[in-house]
């Protein structure tokens, strides 16, 4: 193949794993299951008369499906792409590979296509579903092929964004978190631009138009509508602006990538680390040096003392993700502030009636948080899972697991580092909602409850990443479980309330229709959470999470606000117990120290 060996041997063995088929069905079923629900949500609560209630189903249906598709997309393609580099790092075998006769383009594309092979099959697999949706009608070729170009060349763009990060970056924690925020930032400033938040026009070109061709939301919406310019072709004109834009920006970032991978790689860590290690061949000089720095750092008072728990000192107290953690703040700290100018920049503008659909479920006021917390929220995750990945992949865990640390210690200590690293994420997103407080859209009643609800979810979230970096003894299979699992809580609610709303103006009798949705949801919940490690209290958490979440979702929808925080604290506090009481339990199964000790 041109791309090269790595690419081939991805395509040879790939095959070969059960997980190759497995995905592309669950995606497939997924799709086709979510439109059967939705059909059973509409035929069960409204009466189809014509066939023009049956083509006003299939747009809606399309106009759901699409964006659904498209987030899956550059979510697992920027994570997959950027953890599948990182893991050679840390493994360090992305070495031996410099050491190769493999050429910079070899590597960096062969790498980048291996870890996207998984996903673009995927979409293969659910683009009969798409075809077969045309069959109720106000669906046109033009537009399931345009909806399809625009995600393959968002795939290709965030992949690429996460494999130049990754290939530039040394921690895996600083890889997955510049990569989400990076999204973030992409999607929501041209969100923003896209609103009017910079005017109706610039350039003579009007903002909308700007947003269709540089946001991948905006892109796949636009494709998503019916063309009625009168002009004919495979691909809606619509969507050529972003098609352009995401070739360029794939050329551009696999050029530059490599053109410095080999600069790039080995860091100055690794390189710092062999200058050391080869200047110390005199052992008596080496020796001397070694006495005098302890010295100089007693007579200083510079040596430091360990506290009892010494994760959780490692963790806070030395730069554990590396010093371009700091970096990553500073992003965040701008993040938030955009939020903070967004929020109130929607607060002065006039309250307009909802125009149905997304509009007519969240508030204004709502929107710029959204993304926010949820970046917020896969961060903390990120860490959590990249703090026991990194020590597996490091050879450290194996170091730890022979000292007298107990269960305890080790897993309590892991989750105070990541809160404490974390904790610009956890509080920033309270600060909004006491912004919203302070300016008299948000009760404060309401305040103590996304508050609440907010911490509770960061609690969930860290123990989800702890629990899959013990379970899972792959660091890749790790943080796509962890990372996984998170997204598609977030894509599961949203999806159920916006077809709840689109589909339906009664909620009498919707547990019956989105009754295999939800049990399908509980399975796979138990598949990435139990399946390794079973338990009861996991089995029994993965089956009523679901169930709970439908009805605090209903409760939304209805205006009670007290359920959905009640049921929220004790659905996510019981699965996030589930998952710790297990752990402190079954530590040395789960870590694989009983199988040392026995050795």
């Amino acid at each position: 193949m041109f791309i090269g060996p790595v690419f081939t041997r991805e395509l040879v063995t790939a095959p070969r794993r059960p997980k190759f088929f497995l995905y592309r069905s669950v995606y497939a079923g997924s799709l086709l299951l979510l439109m059967c629900t939705a059909w059973l949500v509409l035929a069960g609560t409204q009466v189809i008369r014509n066939i023009g209630d049956m083509s006003q189903f299939g747009g809606m249906l399309f106009q759901l499906l699409a964006p659904i598709q498209l987030a899956l997309a550059v979510f697992f393609a920027a994570m997959m792409s950027a953890s599948a580099v990182a893991q050679e790092k840390d493994k360090q075998t992305l070495i031996l590979l410099l050491m190769t006769r493999l050429t910079n383009s070899e590597l960096v594309l062969g790498r980048l296509c291996s870890s996207l092979v998984n996903i673009l099959v995927m979409m293969l697999a659910g683009l009969p579903v798409f075809m077969f949706s045309m069959l109720f009608g106000g669906i046109s070729l033009s537009q399931v092929i345009s909806v399809f170009v625009v995600t393959v060349g968002t795939v290709l763009a965030s992949g690429s964004l996460g494999s130049i990060i990754a290939l530039y970056r040394e921690k895996t924690f600083q890889t997955l978190a510049f990569t989400a925020l990076i999204l973030v930032f992409w999607i929501g400033i041209w969100y923003a631009i896209g609103e009017g938040a910079v005017g109706e026009s610039i350039a003579g070109v009007k903002t909308s138009t700007l947003a269709s061709w540089f946001s991948p939301l905006q892109a796949v919406l636009a494709a998503a509508r019916p063309n009625f310019d009168g002009t004919n072709g495979l691909v809606a004109p619509a969507t050529y602006g972003f098609v352009g834009f995401s070739l360029l920006t794939t050329l551009v970032l696999n050029g530059l990538a490599i053109a410095k991978v080999r600069i790039w790689n080995p860091s100055r860590e690794v390189r710092s680390m062999v200058t050391k290690t080869e200047a110390s061949d005199d052992s008596e000089e080496a020796r001397d040096a070694h006495v005098d720095v302890q010295l100089r750092r007693k007579e200083k008072g510079a040596v430091r003392t360990v506290w009892n728990n010494p994760i959780l000192w490692r963790e806070a107290r030395t730069w554990a993700y590396g010093k371009k953690v700091i970096a990553i703040r500073v992003a965040y700290w701008v993040l938030f502030a955009m939020a903070a100018v967004a929020l109130w920049w929607v607060m002065q503008q006039p309250v307009q009636q909802a125009s149905g659909g997304f509009d007519s479920i969240v508030e204004s006021t709502a929107k710029p948080l959204i993304p926010f917390f949820i970046v917020s929220l896969v961060i903390v995750n990120a860490l959590a899972v990249t703090a026991i990945t990194n020590e597996r992949d490091g050879r450290s865990l194996d170091l730890l697991l022979v000292t007298d640390l107990s269960p305890k210690e080790f897993i309590f200590g892991k989750l105070g580092g990541v809160f404490y690293n974390c904790k610009e994420m956890v509080l920033f997103p309270i600060l909004l909602c006491l912004m919203l407080w302070f300016y008299g859209r948000m009760g404060t009643e309401n305040l103590w409850f996304v508050s609440g609800g907010l911490l509770v979810m960061n609690f969930f979230v860290a123990t989800l990443g702890i629990h899959c970096g013990m379970n899972y003894a792959n660091s890749r299979s790790a943080i796509g479980a962890s990372l996984g699992t998170v997204f598609f809580l977030f894509m599961g609610v949203i999806t159920c309330v916006v077809m709840m709303v689109s589909f339906s103006g009664s909620f009498r009798g919707q547990l019956a229709p989105f009754l295999a949705f939800i049990l399908g949801g509980g399975v796979g919940l138990y598949v990435s959470l139990g399946y390794r490690n079973p338990s009861p209290a996991i089995a029994m958490a993965s089956l009523a999470l679901p169930f709970c979440t439908f009805y605090a979702i209903v409760s939304f929808l209805l205006g009670f606000n007290l359920p959905v925080f009640a049921v929220t604290a004790v659905a996510y506090g019981f699965t996030t117990a589930a998952m710790i009481i297990p752990a402190l339990a079954e530590f040395d199964f789960a870590m694989g120290r009983d199988g040392m000790a026995e050795e």
